[in-house]
């Protein structure tokens, strides 16, 4: 298998993961958790990141047109000045169907973009990674989402939910 083909089925079995939490999530647990650690937040934040690194580099990032003004991708840290970044505690809280709909732009976008990507190249595009090659930086990214999916399904589990496995990706 080429490794395009297995980067985008592990892409796109991921964000179905991701989305399951979303849909599953109750209402009560949606803005739960301590701030800035709200279950909605750890979900944004997985989705972010996965779509600003599916790009070649910073410069490629095209947001998603439903990103609300004055939310700092990062959440919890701006990576371009390396220092805290605090979401105001009162911020409009994204509802489940924003999010899903953002997780379902960023699945969208994963084939193109994995197409697109210079696998060969060694720096990842970010400032923030440096000596650190594309590929390398691709899987830590899978890993990140799967990471985030693992800890919104362990608050899902703790309330009796359980999210399916997703070994590969959708049906084509």
């Amino acid at each position: 298998m080429e490794i395009r083909a297995a980067l985008k089925e592990q892409f796109h079995a991921g964000l179905t993961m991701l989305r399951q939490c979303v849909e599953l999530c109750p209402a009560e647990l949606w803005t739960a958790g301590t701030h800035p650690r709200t279950y909605y937040r750890i979900v944004f934040h997985a989705a972010f990141f996965t779509h600003l690194y599916l790009g070649q580099d910073e410069v490629a990032f095209v947001p998603w047109p439903g990103c609300r003004e004055g939310w700092h991708p990062g959440l919890w840290e701006d990576p371009a000045r390396l220092e805290p970044y605090e979401l105001p505690e009162d911020a409009e809280t994204y509802g489940k169907n924003e999010m899903i709909a953002y997780i379902d732009h960023v699945d969208g976008l994963v084939d193109p973009l994995i197409d697109k990507l210079d696998l060969d190249t060694g720096e990842s595009g970010f400032s923030w990674y440096p000596n650190f090659s594309k590929l390398s930086h691709v899987l830590l990214t899978l890993r990140h989402v799967q990471g985030h999916v693992g800890q919104l399904s362990e608050l899902l589990m703790a309330r009796n939910i359980d999210i399916d496995w997703v070994s590969r990706n959708r049906e084509s």
